[in-house]
């Protein structure tokens, strides 16, 4: 399956490292299969003045396989996790995590519940519409060694 990750770089060489704190799904290397998101994506750095950078993977399905958590929509569930990782608080260790972003429509919803200007109950009532984009965090650097392949690079 392809994959993409938008930078202002190539990155032919991911890694868990070179990721921030406090992410969705924690301090990871994110990717999408939607392509047309990951374009998307990419004109956050255009709009700052720098370059775009689509980087393309593949991925070998085996990946789902090894130690993963899958969200499906924007649930309890999935608000408590990201909600922990934004705190940097302690969560269940896994090697990859996928589903929805907290892009920015739903990040106000998720940045409300964190300020404790909603509750829960409010918060999720806001997601429950929403369609869930994509994501995949690799957590583990040995994941993406062994499932993921870079192919190529284009500047959007």
């Amino acid at each position: 399956m392809k994959v993409y990750h938008v930078s202002n770089v190539i990155v032919d060489k991911p890694d868990v490292m070179h990721s921030r704190e406090a992410l969705d799904f924690g301090k990871g290397f994110y990717v999408t299969f939607l392509h047309e998101q990951a374009v998307k994506y990419g004109e956050r750095f255009k709009y700052r003045g720098k370059d775009a950078v689509l980087n393309v993977y593949e991925l070998d399905d085996k990946w789902q396989q090894e130690n993963i958590l899958v969200f499906d929509s924007y649930d309890a569930e999935w608000l408590d996790f990201v909600a922990a990782n934004r705190k940097k608080l302690s969560v269940e260790k896994f090697d990859a995590v996928e589903g929805g972003i907290a892009d920015d429509k739903i990040f106000r919803t998720v940045d409300l519940y964190l300020a404790d200007e909603i509750n829960k109950e409010e918060a999720l009532k806001r997601l429950k519409f929403e369609k869930p984009n994509h994501q995949i965090c690799f957590l583990s650097q040995s994941m993406i060694d062994k499932y993921l392949k870079f192919e190529h690079s284009e500047v959007l």
